[in-house]
């Protein structure tokens, strides 16, 4: 009977289109879609996950990756958690920043190469499956309304880098981080992670990240873009709430409509960002929270955000 009800909740699991996971001030409840109900409990549910939650501050919520021993590889498995997660917050008004952050000497080493090892018993048909997997969950990162910021306290290899890249902000630990995109070296070249990266920190960085494999420095990274702060360990959770919870006091519908503006317009020609941006504004413009925020500077109060 405890063999059956296992398969039966890493079956709702694994079906992210019946069960989803949301975040409340008690921890993470898990819904069916279709009935509205409670399915499992916490702790049920938390026997599967490779992904645990929290919420350091008020709108915030930190998915933290918790597979230290695999040093947070983005198995089928752990993506499809992630990407569950993702789904969830993306509707929830409550939640208005979220904190990518990882348990053990690496924030994530990419793809688990045992999983892909045994992939090759598929043919391509296999490998397709879970780089297509890979790169939804990515362009999840980049899509959610709310900003996702890296807290990165260990290494970030591969796809690993790529998730680094994928988020809106990173700050990193200045004594243990390090980045690359080492496919190189084992004869995959980093095709897929070259996407976010060359995105992030430009042509030339990229292409000698990618064509060497070496590892690269936090405050290099910093230098090129890849992170925005570098900081000493003790400072690390401190420096990522500061700056969660200074975001999570913006208006959360500015912040939506900036940040899916951001990324549409840098893929534009000029010409047609400025024309995009300005349509963009116009619009904002006409949302309530913009007419409190400039009522209030004007009335030199603090705004009362309505989203």
């Amino acid at each position: 009977a405890d063999v059956a009800r296992q398969l039966e909740i890493m079956s709702a699991l694994l079906s992210r289109s019946r069960v989803a996971w949301l975040p409340s001030r008690l921890g993470l409840r898990t819904f069916n879609f279709s009935t509205g109900k409670r399915v499992y409990s916490e702790s049920e549910m938390s026997t599967f996950d490779d992904v645990a939650t929290s919420l350091p501050a008020e709108g915030v919520i930190k998915l933290t990756l918790q597979q230290p021993k695999s040093r947070n590889a983005l198995s089928s498995h752990m993506m499809r958690v992630l990407q569950t997660h993702l789904d969830a917050i993306r509707n929830d008004r409550s939640i208005r920043v979220v904190v990518l952050a990882a348990e053990g000497p690496a924030f994530c080493a990419g793809h688990d190469l045992k999983e892909m090892k045994s992939l090759r018993e598929e043919g391509i048909e296999g490998y397709q499956r879970i780089f297509n997997q890979c790169s939804t969950l990515m362009q999840s990162v980049v899509t959610l309304p709310q900003p996702v910021i890296a807290q990165v306290q260990g290494i970030a290899t591969a796809a690993g880098c790529q998730l680094v890249a994928s988020c809106d902000l990173a700050v990193a630990c200045e004594e243990k981080a390090r980045f690359a995109t080492p496919g190189v070296n084992i004869g995959l070249f980093c095709s897929t992670p070259m996407v976010a990266l060359s995105r992030k920190i430009g042509r030339n960085h990229s292409m000698e990240m990618l064509l060497t494999g070496l590892p690269i420095s936090p405050q290099r990274a910093l230098e090129m873009g890849l992170c925005n702060r570098v900081v000493s360990p003790e400072k690390v959770d401190g420096e990522v709430q500061e700056l969660a919870t200074i975001i999570a006091s913006k208006s959360a519908q500015a912040v939506r409509i900036g940040k899916e503006a951001f990324y549409k317009q840098v893929e534009m020609p000029l010409v047609d960002a400025y024309e995009y941006t300005s349509e963009t504004m116009a619009q904002n413009m006409m949302k309530e929270d913009a007419n409190e925020g400039v009522s209030a500077f004007l009335e030199k109060r603090p705004p009362s955000w309505k989203d």
